[in-house]
């Protein structure tokens, strides 16, 4: 059996585990993959890229290539509540188009429309594939053990089981990213006990090649059905050229038929695949078992209600791989892995609840059964609909930039700021934990540019006359533990009234880790708390300045 080592084991090639190795690719840690199918799924479950985790993307260089995979940049992005396609629309939201949509004040990457079938080839390519590559398709997990040291896993290629062909991996550290049905998860013993009730749904991808022409230049990205014939979930736009996905209660009712009821339309239909999925809403009791992390649909299921279930796994990725690579390299402090539970998990219990807020929103939605007749009695029956469907938040849903931007870390490795808000500013604040905000410093450049490597410890004081002392003390500390630190002197006006202080440091994840109105009174304090060198012992008083 050959036995082959690496630093990082990841199991998993969906798009968090895609996500985690671009992040060490990115950081230059040594990782294998493997993934038991081919990479590229034919199920098209997600179709849109939040705007943090297209943030994160931009940082691994593949962000524009997912903006040019192949969604039309003149489609609407509206969500329509209708009582079928092409039937009696009752509210809409208008979102634009790619091309003509505002700019967004909050990020330079707003979402984007890049199904998982476009997505993974492209990640695939720009991590390659073994033998040249570290990612092995075709190549699943038969088990693992674990060590003081490390990692020992036994992989087999596809026909492996059968042909007896098995290669050992032995890695220092092992990260499942292998969905809501983790083996890894289930042989650490890790539970995932439901947040909220679970339920079963029926997704039926069709095409539908003459149906953009016969709905013209008003189609929207959603068509959210809003029938009495039980009908009350999403037919959505999957390529903006003819390809669906239709949302359906469960039941023995064939594809065709369901999908004739939702479009009124008369136009051709081909159904391309019908299943039943498992929606649940749970969260690990654990994201750690020694040396052995969980990230992504392997940590969390979420509702796809608000779309934010992808953003939260990619942004697991990127908390977890700048501390492995700190690990790796010596510098970090046995704190500083612990740390990725105490900082993600609030974040998919957050995630998890309100999702299923946006679910019951919907399900629970009464309607009337004059919503499809053509009388007076069902026009006002559409209208007050209409009128409710406008007052009643339903926004909330697809444009919640607080569920992607507004979380607050609250860790032992980040400094404590007693009576500081606990988040729900969309890039306005520096408070520690928070995602450090974008400005732009220059087209096309990002605040958010300056991150991604090492710490930054960004300098916008107006001046230099007259201030207290300088970043150099930091410097030496940072040197001294070998923590990688780089001093950013930041004038832009608008920067420094959106950072808020005139020191912020900020870790290699984009998340500030503290500021001051001058630099740190105990630089070595500050290094060892963002190391994560004594996790228990935080900041001691009036060492932050």
């Amino acid at each position: 059996m050959s036995t082959h080592e690496t630093d990082v084991l990841i199991v998993g090639g969906g798009p968090v585990g895609l996500a985690l190795a671009l992040d060490l690719a990115y950081r230059r840690v040594d990782f294998t993959l493997v993934e038991a199918g081919d990479g590229v799924p034919a199920d098209p479950r997600i179709t849109t890229v939040g705007p943090r985790a297209m943030e994160l993307f931009r940082r691994w260089g593949v962000a524009d290539a997912l903006r040019g995979a192949g969604w039309p940049d003149d489609h609407l992005l509206d969500i329509a509540w209708v009582t079928a396609v092409g039937g009696h629309e009752l509210h809409r939201l208008p979102f634009g188009t790619v091309a003509t949509r505002p700019r967004p004040e909050h990020t330079p990457e707003p979402e984007a429309i890049c199904p998982q079938p476009w997505m993974a080839p492209l990640l695939l390519d720009a991590l390659g594939r073994h033998p040249d590559g570290p990612v092995r398709t075709r190549c699943r997990l038969l088990d693992f053990t674990t060590g003081p040291d490390g990692v020992t896993a036994t992989v087999v290629p596809g026909d492996g089981a059968r042909s007896g062909v098995r290669s050992e991996v032995r890695a220092r550290y092992l990260v499942g990213c292998d969905g809501a049905g983790s083996s890894v998860r289930k042989a650490c013993g890790i539970e995932t006990p439901e947040r909220h009730a679970p339920r079963v749904l029926r997704n039926i991808l069709f095409r539908a090649p003459q149906l953009p022409g016969l709905l013209g230049p008003r189609a929207p990205l959603v068509h959210f059905l809003t029938s009495p014939t039980g009908l009350r979930y999403p037919l959505r736009a999957i390529d903006g050229r003819g390809v669906y996905r239709l949302t359906a209660p469960p039941g023995d009712e064939p594809a065709l038929l369901v999908v004739r009821r939702a479009v009124a339309l008369d136009t051709p239909l081909e159904i391309e695949a019908d299943g039943e999925w498992h929606l649940t809403h749970r969260v690990a009791d654990r994201y750690r078992s020694g040396r052995v992390f969980l990230a992504g649909d392997a940590a969390h299921t979420l509702s796809p209600s608000g779309g934010f279930g992808m953003s939260t796994g990619v942004c697991d990725a990127a908390d977890l791989g700048w501390k492995l690579a700190g690990t790796l390299a010596g510098w970090a402090g046995p704190g500083l892995l612990d740390a990725y539970e105490s900082e993600r998990r609030p974040i998919a219990v957050a995630g998890v609840d309100e999702a299923d807020r946006n679910l019951r929103r919907t399900q629970e939605r009464r309607l009337s059964p004059a919503l499809l007749d053509d009388t007076p009695v069902g026009e006002r029956a559409r209208a007050a609909l209409g009128r409710e469907l406008a007052v009643s938040d339903v926004r909330r849903e697809f444009d919640r930039p607080e569920m992607h931007f507004a979380h607050r870390y609250a860790s032992p490795v980040l400094a404590a700021e007693p009576g500081a808000a606990d988040g729900g500013s969309v890039n306005r604040s520096t408070v520690p934990g928070t995602r450090a905000p974008h400005v732009w410093l220059a087209p096309g450049r990002s605040t958010l540019d300056l991150f991604g490597r090492e710490f930054v410890l960004l300098d916008l004081g107006e001046d230099d006359d007259g201030r207290e002392g300088g970043p150099e003390g930091t410097v030496r500390a940072f040197a001294e533990r070998r923590v990688p630190l780089r001093v950013v002197r930041c004038a832009e006006p608008e920067a420094v009234r959106r950072y808020e202080q005139p020191y912020v440091l900020v870790r290699p994840d984009g998340h500030v880790a503290w500021r001051g109105t001058r630099p740190p009174r105990d630089p070595a304090a500050l290094a060892d708390l963002v190391r994560g060198a004594d996790a228990t012992r935080g900041l001691p008083p009036g060492a932050g300045g």
